[in-house]
């Protein structure tokens, strides 16, 4: 009997879960296609195939919607750190990880959110796993920043936080699709346009 009552469990949390990753990815798509104030709960629900109410036991509001789908991103984006290799320089290592989040919001897997919106920051601020990634994350870039400047291949009159928020920033860049609207680039070469504008400046070489 408390066998089957497990076997039960186990399948009900397994399906609620399988629901949950269906709704985060629902939310990552929904924000980078339209962004985060275009997009409603109801929007959401209909596009996973579920009543709004079923949305509202995983996530109790649009705010925490958006906070899943950023979990997810920095938990790619530490996943994607691993595979960068130890043997470039800290310049390089930088341009790959800004370069593969320029291509996540090309691909519309990158949330767009509102930089002007206490309500979704509270939100953002106070869910622990995003705050510890965001931490991580930060400091790995931000050695490597400091490793530049030391090497000379990044000017070290910058402070650091600097370097580190406009690196930041290219990953939600609206220049990327702006470009992608033109039709005049392919995805790689507007990576590598804008990549470029970031890294080498609008100085000729």
């Amino acid at each position: 009997m408390n066998t089957t009552t497990h076997a039960r469990v186990s399948f009900k949390a397994q399906m609620h879960q399988v629901r949950e990753e269906a709704i985060v990815q629902t939310v990552i798509r929904l924000l980078g296609e339209k962004g985060y104030d275009a997009m409603t709960v109801d929007e959401v629900a209909a596009s996973v195939g579920i009543a709004k109410a079923s949305l509202y036991k995983h996530f109790p509001g649009k705010e925490q919607l958006a906070a899943a789908a950023m979990v997810h991103v920095i938990k790619r984006a530490q996943d994607f750190l691993l595979l960068v290799p130890a043997d470039i320089s800290p310049v390089d290592k930088l341009k790959s990880v800004v370069g593969w989040a320029m291509s996540l919001q090309l691909a519309d897997e990158m949330p767009s959110l509102p930089s002007r919106n206490s309500t979704l920051r509270s939100v953002l601020t106070a869910n622990r796993d995003y705050m510890n990634g965001l931490v991580t994350l930060s400091d790995q870039l931000g050695e490597w920043i400091t490793e530049g400047q030391a090497q000379g291949l990044i000017n070290p009159t910058l402070p650091p936080l600097v370097v580190l928020y406009t690196l930041y920033a290219r990953a939600c860049d609206p220049v990327v699709s702006f470009l992608r609207q033109g039709s005049q680039y392919s995805n790689a070469q507007i990576v590598d346009l804008v990549l470029r504008t970031c890294f080498e400046g609008l100085t000729p070489r």
